[in-house]
């Protein structure tokens, strides 16, 4: 059970009870669950019932209990423990496995995961003034509106139903896909900033960190094939490792270089592991910087940040200085990645709202949320020094090619090219 599965199966519970008269409240569309807070237990929370309390005219913990029964009975769910002021924490079945689950739904559906029918059989009329980011920002709300099932339809003309505030200068120099961020990322209200800030290939630029992520993660994908393994959704967790030289099905993806290459020297700039090909870095060797900008030297892969060759005084948002290493020295143990695993089940709620209330900018900054929650678990995708792939390393490469696979069609439906290589 995926933790969208069980959200689902909260909302169902609630409308057992409601259809057994025992809650007179109006369905919600959606609930959501997290990780306990405080004082809670188990693998995921709600506050539903906290929700619930005052239209159904009852204090929360009686609701909780109205809906614990029916949550016990439901499949994939072991245990259901009321805390505080009426929180229902939830404990899973041993066998279900949050991170495979999730990891391959993600794979299954693709750059529709996360898509649903929260419009489905509506018509959104937008009616827009002749002005760039309003046409930008009701370019990207057609495409979101279908993504749950709804149709959008532009207009321009009075009454305005869709009115941003117009950007200060025309975003053409900035070119498309940096022009198409800087009108999107900002809310509807928040003028918008049209400056090279947007092009710069630093940590301090969140286009650039979306756009990084995506492209490290492709690189990866194609180390791996160099190694002889592919993803796997499984546990994270170490096990046996897997003789690559023995697999069936070592076989490189099309882009991932010819195995029999002259074998390189030095090891994998991520891995340490030499490799039979060319290293793949997803970034380009040299080269130079665009147009005004204060690009050092070539970017270093081997560390998660600071991401460009200058010292950074700004950790990444997603995890504090301790979260990194120093490319010389050996990965820290692998922890359960919560917050990327928060931020890929939420992305089906991110996106609906983003649908519900025309606005593309909570899509961007999701994205935002999830590169910043996959950049530092990246180096514990592959092997390290002398270790062989194993059957950690196939789920762990799955588990972040399911988020390049979001990062990928979130990108897309702001309009905004997903690079194989920066």
């Amino acid at each position: 059970m995926t933790p969208v599965e069980l959200s689902r199966t909260v909302l169902h519970a609630v409308r057992r009870a409601v259809d057994d008269g025992e809650l007179s409240v109006t369905v919600p569309e959606r609930v959501v669950v997290t990780e306990p807070g405080p004082g809670g237990c188990g693998d995921f929370a709600t506050n539903v019932a906290l929700q619930l309390a005052r239209p159904a005219g009852q204090p929360p913990l009686r609701v909780a209990e109205i809906l614990r029964p029916r949550l016990i009975g439901a499949d994939g769910i072991r245990d259901v423990v009321v805390t505080g002021p009426g929180f229902l924490n939830i404990s899973l079945d041993a066998q279900t496995d949050l991170v495979t689950g999730l990891v391959r739904e993600i794979r299954a559906r693709g750059a529709a995961y996360g898509h649903g029918d929260a419009l489905a059989g509506q018509v959104v009329a937008l009616r827009v003034p002749y002005e760039v980011r309003a046409e930008v920002v009701a370019d990207a709300v057609v495409r979101i509106v279908a993504t749950q099932g709804g149709r959008a339809t532009v207009e321009h003309g009075e009454p305005v139903t869709l009115r941003p505030v117009p950007a200060p200068e025309d975003p053409a120099p900035l070119g498309h896909d940096a022009s198409q961020w800087a009108l999107l990322h900002p809310a509807a209200h928040d003028r918008p900033r049209i400056t090279a800030d947007h092009l710069v290939q630093r940590e301090s630029n969140p286009l650039f960190r979306v756009r990084y992520a995506h492209a490290r993660i492709r690189s990866l994908s194609r180390n791996a094939a160099r190694l002889g393994f592919a993803a796997e959704p499984g546990s994270l967790d170490s096990g046996p490792a897997v003789d690559t030289d023995q697999a069936p099905d070592r076989v490189p993806s099309p882009d991932s270089g010819p195995l029999d290459a002259p074998p390189v020297h030095t090891g994998s700039a991520e891995t340490g592991l030499p490799l039979t090909g060319p290293v793949d870095t997803g970034l380009p060797d040299s080269g130079p910087a665009p147009i005004g900008l204060p690009l050092a030297g070539p970017l270093d892969i081997r560390s998660v940040g600071p991401l460009d060759p200058a010292p950074l005084a700004a950790p990444l948002a997603a995890g504090p200085p301790s979260a990194r290493w120093a490319p010389d020295t050996a990965a820290p143990a692998l922890t359960t990645p919560r917050d990327l695993l928060t931020a890929l089940t939420d992305h089906p709620r991110i996106l609906a709202a983003a649908a519900t209330h025309r606005a593309p900018d909570r899509l961007a900054r999701h994205l935002v949320t999830v590169a910043d929650a996959v950049l530092p678990f990246l180096p514990s995708v592959l092997p390290c020094g002398e270790e062989k792939p194993s059957a950690a390393h196939r789920a762990r490469l799955a588990l972040a090619e399911a988020a390049g696979t979001v990062l990928a069609g979130g990108l897309s439906l702001l309009g905004i090219d997903a690079p194989e290589h920066l």
